[in-house]
């Protein structure tokens, strides 16, 4: 695949075709310089709103867009945060402590039936257009199970499977009182050919313990589907690729007042005065961000976009976790005794290409060469390449854990190179 030179952001016009015409296409692709020889996957976010109260109108506007990101070679495209279904903005489903309007009532049976069920048929549809067009799909969408709704995320291979979901742990403010709570059953980071996705939406990505336990999963292309768009947005987004060393990839909707329904169908609480129908009330910043934290394209802040890049896959950047014992205390004698261990996780960046394998070493409770003992099940594990650059990692490995094993307290902290420090 040979990009061409053009814009990372895509600007969707109105009134102009999704689907790029055989002889004009609509956008140019991306040229993000990318070595031909390294492992890239060619990822987007999109950058549109919802068709409100219209789920079938907002499937086909879907899978336009899929259709044009396909059409430049993307292997994955993320969609923003409730786009099938819709964000609520400005709405107060005429709640208030004690009180339900009639039109409140309304106004949440149309959303509700706007939302999608998990499975159903939609999911199949979503499926389908994935497998049709052999790209990764993550779509946010609302999902119904019975009468509570959830703000989900869903996952599709190129070969048009399903993969899972994952459902909002917790709704921000007001949006609590429209969804239900996620919980730790649905925090997925999956497998893949390019590479391991998982996903968190919106504000949770604020929630130190949820991320933790993607980094712990080995996230690798982590999707930040957002309906925040707002400056600071940009500094978390920048910060989570730095602390977990992965891409991430964050889709937010653009919105103007005339993408909701009129009012006095659909009513912007409290500025509803304020709004002209081409009055932005979502400014997008959909962004893609490098594990060094480098914007590789956006944020885009001028209206409806594709914004895609190419995620190198080059040496070091497939993150693997090595884990060790490591002996806190001498003995009286000034030999290694066994009275102390502490687990401490280190992340080696070693190789990212298709076809890893695992080299792992089990270390029971035995005496070791040293004559010391090692605590039971101690393991470290390696990922590293096939053939010839299997031979880097296995020296890489023991020089590793000589380190680990003759330091009296070590804490590693590997990311993009090899930092150790020692304490008293």
């Amino acid at each position: 695949m040979q990009p061409t030179n053009g814009d990372q952001n895509h600007s969707i016009k109105e009134g102009m075709a999704l689907v790029p015409a055989p002889d004009a296409p609509l956008f140019a692709e991306v040229d993000m310089g990318a070595d031909s020889s390294a492992l890239t996957v060619r990822a987007t976010v999109v950058q549109a709103s919802t068709v409100f109260y219209d789920t079938p109108a907002t499937l086909d506007k879907a899978e336009r867009l899929l259709a044009e990101a396909a059409a430049y070679g993307s292997q994955l495209v993320v969609f923003p945060e409730a786009f099938i279904g819709g964000y609520p903005r400005g709405s107060n489903f005429g709640a208030a402590v004690g009180n339900r309007t009639p039109k409140g009532r309304e106004e949440f049976r149309k959303y509700h039936a706007s939302a999608i069920n998990v499975p159903g048929p939609e999911v199949d549809r979503l499926a389908a257009m994935a497998g049709k067009y052999k790209l990764y799909l993550v779509m946010g969408v609302i999902e119904r199970d019975g009468y509570t709704l959830y703000c989900t995320i869903l996952f599709f291979d190129s070969q048009g499977h399903y993969l899972g979901k994952h459902r909002k742990l917790m709704p921000t403010a007001t949006e609590r009182i429209v969804w239900g709570f996620g919980d730790g059953s649905t925090i997925p980071v999956i497998d893949t050919p390019i590479g391991k996705i998982g996903g968190a939406i919106c504000w949770e990505n604020r929630m130190p313990l949820l991320r933790t336990a993607m980094y712990g999963k080995g996230v690798e292309i982590y999707c930040a589907p957002t309906a925040d768009a707002r400056g600071t947005w940009q500094a978390t987004m920048k910060h989570i690729a730095l602390e977990g060393g992965c891409f991430v990839l964050s889709a937010n909707q653009f919105c103007r007042r005339k993408d909701y329904p009129s009012p006095p169908e659909y009513i912007f609480s409290g500025i509803e005065e304020e709004l002209t129908p081409d009055s932005v009330v979502c400014a997008g910043g959909s962004v893609i961000i490098s594990p060094l934290g480098t914007v590789l394209a956006g944020p885009n802040y001028d209206g409806e976009a594709l914004i895609s890049a190419d995620l190198g896959m080059p040496l070091f950047s497939r993150f693997c976790s090595l884990y060790v014992f490591v002996h806190q205390s001498l003995t009286c004698s000034g030999k290694w005794g066994l009275h102390r261990f502490a687990e401490f996780p280190a992340t080696l960046n070693i190789f990212n290409i298709k076809g890893i394998f695992q080299l792992r070493t089990i270390m029971d409770d035995r005496q070791n060469t040293l004559g010391w003992k090692v605590a039971p099940k101690t393991w470290g594990r390696i990922c590293i390449l096939k053939e010839n650059d299997a031979i880097l990692g296995l020296i890489i490995c023991p020089l590793i854990s000589l380190l680990v094993v003759w330091s009296r307290l070590i804490c590693i902290n590997i990311h993009s190179a090899i930092n150790v420090g020692c304490e008293k």
